[in-house]
């Protein structure tokens, strides 16, 4: 009877069993090894260029897409502007509209108006000025520009309007050639000078209140005005060199002993003050209002017997002597030398350089 076999044991089963299990695994391993497919450059921007494609096809509609939005993003936006422009350009040139809005928009938009010469004239610096009439004579003379008679006037006021700021073209023309400027200090010490006066109130706050109130304008509108003035009258000291030659010459015959009284009668363009001496017929005290700004300031700082020097009041230039003071009340004299209009250096210069209007005022 034979023997039967010893079962093998438990651990040798394992270790046959790990031993065919890796020697599989092992096969398997590099079977799988040798399918794989090799990676090269070429294989790598092959992949690279099938991912990219599958993309395109969700890229390209979506940059489509845009393209459409901008240009009909641009198209309604031109469309808007043109618009906008033709509004507008009815408003000012065929209707002449001075709407809040319209002023503010030729504010920004430099219409222009009129062309002096070379220049063109803004559309805002005719509704600057405007304005300010149609609200003094709205709010103050209670006007109705909607009647007949206010229409004739709003007429007027268009015209003189227009004439001004074309003038104020020429005169910045004859500035720039004779080196004329007006300064910042210039303005300040104006406004300062007519403060101490109390011409224009004792505080900011009164005279912003006045400005608005009257004119419609704020500090900085008044000062713009201000300035305009006082170019116009540099210019015509500039130029007008006979007026001043004629009050130094009477400056300096005063200077070397000449009677007041007799170089007034002379010299000075005051028609009713010249055969007196030159003497007011009034008093004058602090404030006054029958003197200009300047004058006045010079001639509280002269005693009895005192000659100032040239004053430029900007319309002219004045020598005044105080004669006596009694109780802060001065009596004085003087001599004026009125400067020439400036109409005499803008007529040869607007018919050399003819204006050119580009809206009709009726």
């Amino acid at each position: 009877m034979k023997k039967l076999k010893k079962p093998k044991p438990i651990k040798f089963i394992r270790k046959q069993f790990t031993r065919n299990k890796d020697k599989l695994v092992a096969s398997q391993f590099k079977e799988a090894l040798e399918t794989l497919p090799k990676i090269t450059n070429e294989t790598v921007n092959d992949h690279r260029e099938e991912i990219l494609s599958t993309a395109r096809k969700y890229i390209y509609p979506l940059q489509h897409s845009k393209h459409k939005v901008v240009i009909i993003s641009s198209s309604i936006f031109s469309v808007a502007l043109l618009a906008f422009f033709i509004y507008c350009g009815l408003s000012l040139y065929k209707y002449q509209n001075y709407s809040s809005f319209i002023y503010g928009v030729s504010q920004v938009v430099p219409f222009p108006v009129a062309k002096a010469g070379p220049n063109y004239v803004a559309y805002e610096n005719y509704l600057f000025e405007l304005k300010h009439y149609i609200h003094y004579y709205q709010t103050q003379q209670k006007i109705d520009f909607k009647s007949v008679e206010g229409q004739q006037q709003l007429s007027n006021f268009r015209k003189q309007a227009l004439q001004m700021v074309v003038d104020q073209s020429y005169i910045k023309e004859l500035a720039k050639k004779n080196n004329v400027k007006v300064t910042t200090t210039d303005v300040n010490n104006e406004i300062t000078l007519l403060k101490q006066q109390n011409l224009l109130g004792d505080n900011n706050q009164v005279l912003d209140n006045v400005l608005a109130q009257y004119w419609g304008w704020t500090l900085g509108d008044f000062k713009r005005e201000l300035a305009s003035q006082i170019l116009a009258q540099k210019v015509v000291a500039s130029l007008d060199t006979s007026t001043n030659q004629k009050a130094n010459q009477a400056l300096s015959a005063i200077n070397s002993g000449a009677d007041f009284a007799t170089i007034a009668k002379s010299y000075s363009e005051d028609n009713t003050t010249s055969s007196n001496g030159g003497q007011f017929p009034f008093t004058i005290a602090p404030g006054n209002k029958d003197l200009s700004p300047q004058a006045l300031n010079e001639i509280f700082k002269l005693k009895p017997g005192q000659v100032s020097g040239i004053i430029n009041i900007g319309s002219g230039l004045e020598i005044i002597k105080v004669i006596s003071i009694d109780n802060n009340q001065i009596t004085a004299a003087h001599i004026l030398f009125n400067y020439k209009s400036i109409n005499t250096y803008l007529d040869p210069l607007k018919k050399s350089q003819k204006p050119n209007y580009y809206i009709s005022v009726r």
